[in-house]
């Protein structure tokens, strides 16, 4: 156990005593060459960085966005590549020791100094640590360091053929494009994806340092666990709110400390300045290269920290010191943190609940500080194919519009990267949760020792860095493992499944959880993202989790869904959603905006079914390196032609370009209704026997510029997918359920405040010219209604065929909510405004008018002022030119005759010198179809 963990060790940011003796040469920057002997090409370097980056930089090559550059430039990561640094200068001539400490090497290196081989390196995810000290002696003149980096998918096959190699029946390794990823620790999104590109890089890809010691008892701090709990707390069981909390700190070292080492810690309100706590650390104990010590807290003393929209982020500074036998201070670690219990509740259902109406089976929900809460929000993967260039600017960036998307929770999707701590410290200041997840996905994987070991480190190493975050919500081992994987193994081998099922817990759980449960108290663990919950767990048994897997019940009724039907015919068929507790992946994928599809594609290939613009759309994809998958491709983008086709009105434009962008436009429509359809349906089980908690759909944003299932494109720029959902995603909604086949209409309040609310609903009926119809077709102009906490509730139901509506294709049901009550944690009152719509027949049958829009901005104010004088604007859309990213109050709204519509616009990054403003647009559902 702790030999992996020292091999999982990571070098962070910390305070250095000035009396710690040694030396640290930070190795980022300029400085380096990287060069290719069989390629024959040399050009300059940085670190952290991979070889795409450096030779676009230096102009070898050209942006590997552009066009189909990810078929074109696969001779990149077919070869093997060297970092060689400068000469080193700065080191000491008399240091007792010297280490290399890599953060994050992608993947297969071998490390030289001064031409000697000091080590070897083949997982992503693990942080490595060399003494070099042999052969620093050795070099003559300055010492150099030369990376040596093996092509990852040369390795991946080379492993997959050597005779002794794990092997699976045909079936359930999906492969995307690069195949063998699942021998390999390295992003396996790198090997290709459905919704990105197969570059597959290779670099240091995080920062690295050179630590030298001047004598026996020095440190380098390399990794802290800081692990903040309810006494008696334990993973899998709601944790005592009433108990004081236990704050146990962990430092992990190079180097050596006085057996005699003691611990002190501080607590400060980041905020106020004010000191929580001072105090000696006890039970402080050292083991090989690891310290430990724990202080208890207060249970009421701390201020707690919350999710968005739950209450205030409270965060706290602690500062952890190892001090020797004379209590001099030898080293200070600081780390910001917060107090919260966070709890993936998969118990069974008790009487109580039984009591109140909910479907027998077992919860599966999160709870924070003892309190149910509904999870909204998305899934997150791979900002960019290059993590290097993924900056903390672009994350605040897109973390500003998570949280003003109404969201409070992400599904770090597994199969991308474990984040960098700065994304974790972004979503600590912004109440996002972060479900974070192991690794692994849509693949069986090895399970022999050497296999196991890497793993063991990288879980190891992970976990403990990051479980400081009160925004770390979860850890999930792996992605669509029981409810993909295991069933394609049945069905490949039947014969053979129990033998794979027990690979598959050897790993997820005779592995990962006792790692997890070591490390950490305060966050839960479950094997696999969607899953039927557990049936018991025995932490001494050599399996200690018992999973559920056959779920015998009519509805998920154990478990959380995952849920996709490309067949668009049913997409609003609220009867075709799966009935579950939580809903963890749902979507289809859109195109994206015309002015990201101008940052990557030439001129020419600016139409719905350019060579370029199919190729780019990987959903099918090819499951091959075939770089001319127009086959499956098509498949995709015929997906999204017939759900327009079904729906909407189809776009008739002369010129091309805007033809393309009303197209792109128009897949975003569907993507947004459909989204819109299914979160309602999540929100509303809330009060339903499922008692649903939670909906996070597929997915957050894009990896580049291409069709993919995301709501924010790869620059920042919304889809209507992102302010549809930030729309439904508000505290109280009215939500419409119309049944298309039978004419039932149904209308709900949802809530997912922790307090009963009260209000009404105004239903008005009007024709497309915005008149109202007569008698109102039948309905109740008003409904009150009271929600209770977390609920739902009906307030109005008929059948279309009872609502005197003269004509179906010129009607409009207008709902507005307006309602009462009190924001989690907060005193005060708060009123809360929503509005829906419903037609009676899809948008394409309606008998659309000219809503004659009329946009005017106010400099002064900076807002926009949208009317229709014509008649009802359906999917009111404001636009904006390419240059500027940022997003409206409102968007894809309906506009009714006589109402002014003021938005703001928040521009997040602008590069056209303010005058963006005068490119703002507005059009509707009717101009879809208009020159």
């Amino acid at each position: 156990m702790h030999l992996r963990r020292k091999a999982a060790l990571v070098a962070l940011p910390v305070l250095l005593h000035p009396v710690l003796a040694q030396k640290v040469v930070g190795l980022t920057g300029d400085g380096w060459t990287v060069s290719s002997k069989a390629l024959n090409i040399s050009v300059p370097g940085k670190l952290p960085s991979q070889v795409h980056l450096d030779l676009y930089a230096a102009k070898v090559i050209d942006d590997p966005y552009h066009g189909l550059n990810d078929f074109h430039q696969r001779w990149i990561c077919n070869n093997n590549w060297t970092y060689t640094s400068h000469p080193l200068t700065d080191l000491s001539a008399n240091a007792k020791s010297s280490w290399l400490v890599f953060n994050g090497l992608d993947t297969f290196t071998t490390i030289e100094v001064c031409g000697q081989i000091i080590g070897t390196t083949d997982n992503q995810f693990r942080q490595y640590a060399f003494d070099i000290s042999m052969a620093l002696e050795s070099c003559k003149g300055d010492p150099t360091l030369d990376l040596n980096f093996g092509s990852a998918p040369e390795i991946a096959d080379a492993i997959a053929n050597d005779p002794d190699s794990e092997q699976w029946p045909y079936g359930p390794q999906q492969i995307f494009e690069f195949p063998n990823r699942w021998y390999i620790r390295k992003e396996q999104s790198d090997f290709g994806w459905d919704w990105g590109p197969a570059f597959a890089p290779a670099g240091p890809w995080r920062d690295a340092y050179l630590v030298q010691f001047k004598n026996e008892e020095s440190v380098y701090v390399l990794n802290t666990d800081l692990d903040i709990f309810r006494k008696g707390q334990i993973n899998h069981l709601a944790p005592d709110q009433s108990q004081p909390w236990v704050v146990n700190a962990s430092i992990d070292f190079l180097g050596s400390l006085p057996q005699k080492s003691s611990m002190t810690i501080e607590i400060k309100d980041v905020e106020s300045g004010k000191t929580l706590k001072t105090s000696s650390l006890e039970d402080v104990s050292i083991s090989r290269q690891t310290i430990t010590g724990c202080v208890t807290v207060d249970a009421n003393t701390p201020n707690l920290w919350w999710p968005s929209g739950l209450g205030k982020q409270n965060l706290y500074n602690v500062t952890v010191s190892i001090q020797d036998s004379k209590q001099q201070t030898l080293v200070n670690v600081t780390r910001r943190t917060g107090f919260r219990t966070i709890f993936l509740n998969r118990l069974n259902i008790t009487d109580d609940q039984l009591a109140k109406g909910i479907a027998p089976g077992a919860n599966w929900h999160f709870e924070v500080n003892g309190r149910e809460f509904y999870a909204k929000g998305s899934n997150f993967i791979p900002p960019d194919a290059f993590w290097p260039r993924v900056t903390e600017e672009r994350m605040k960036q897109l973390f500003n519009a998570v949280v003003a998307g109404n969201q409070n929770m992400l599904r770090v999707w597994a199969s991308g990267a474990y984040l960098p701590d700065f994304i974790y410290d972004i979503a600590d200041e912004q109440g996002v949760l972060l479900w974070s997840e192991f690794q692994f996905s849509d693949a069986v994987y090895p399970s022999d020792e050497t296999f196991l070991e890497n793993v063991a480190a990288e879980v190891t190493y992970n976990v403990r860095r990051v479980n400081h975050h009160p925004s770390l919500a979860l850890w999930a081992g792996g992605n669509e493992l029981e409810s993909l994987e295991l069933p394609l193994i049945q069905d490949a081998a039947p014969d053979r499944y129990s033998f794979y099922v027990g690979e598959y817990e050897k790993l997820f759980i005779t592995l990962i959880l006792p790692l997890v449960y070591e490390n950490s108290r305060s966050i839960s663990y479950m094997p696999s993202s969607t899953n039927n919950g557990f049936l018991y767990i025995d932490l001494s048994a050599p399996i200690p989790m018992a999973e559920r897997y056959d779920n015998t019940t009519s509805g998920h009724y154990y478990s959380d869904t995952d849920h996709y039907n490309y067949d668009s015919s049913v997409a609003f068929d609220f009867g075709s959603y799966p009935v579950g507790r939580f809903a963890n992946e749902f979507g289809y994928h859109s195109m994206p905006s015309l002015q990201t599809w101008q940052q990557a594609l030439d001129p020419e290939d600016l139409h719905f079914n350019s060579s370029t613009v199919v190729l780019r759309n990987h959903h099918y994809p090819p499951g091959t390196t075939d770089t001319h998958n127009f086959k499956n491709s098509s498949k995709g983008m015929g997906e999204m032609t017939v759900a327009v086709e079904r729906y909407y009105p189809i776009p008739h434009k002369h010129d091309s370009v805007e033809q393309f962008s009303a197209w792109c436009h128009a897949t975003q429509l569907f993507q947004a209704d459909m989204y819109k359809s299914q979160i309602m349906f999540y929100r509303r089980g809330s009060g339903m026997p499922e008692r649903q908690l939670g909906s996070l759909y597929w997915q957050l944003e894009d990896i580049w510029q291409a069709p993919t299932w995301a709501g924010i494109e790869y620059d920042g720029r919304w889809k209507v997918l992102h302010y549809v959902a930030r729309d439904i995603y508000q505290p109280i909604i009215v939500s419409p359920f119309w049944n298309y086949t039978t004419g039932d209409l149904s209308i709900y309040v949802t809530s997912d405040l922790w307090e009963t609310a009260r209000g009404w609903v105004n239903l008005t009926w009007v024709d497309l010219s915005g008149k109202p119809i007569p008698g109102n077709a039948g309905t109740p102009p008003s409904k009150q209604f009271t929600v209770g906490a977390l609920n739902a509730t009906k307030i109005y139901e008929t059948n279309t065929a009872k609502l005197s509506i003269p004509d179906k294709t010129n009607a409009v049901l207008v709902l507005s909510l307006t309602a009462r009550g009190h924001l989690p944690n907060s005193q005060t009152v708060s009123t809360f405004a929503h509005r829906n719509k419903v037609t009676t027949v899809f948008p394409n049958k309606l008998s659309l008018l000219d809503p004659k829009l009329l946009l005017s901005h106010d400099s002064a104010t900076g807002t926009f002022t949208v009317e229709a004088k014509g008649g009802i604007s359906l999917y009111t859309w404001l636009d904006y030119p390419a240059g500027v990213v940022g997003y409206f109050d409102d968007n894809a709204f309906t506009l009714v005759p006589g109402e002014k519509k003021t938005v703001r616009f928040t521009a997040q990054k602008d590069e056209t010198g303010r005058t963006w403003a005068q490119g703002v647009t507005v059009r509707s559902l009717w101009d879809q179809t208009t020159n």
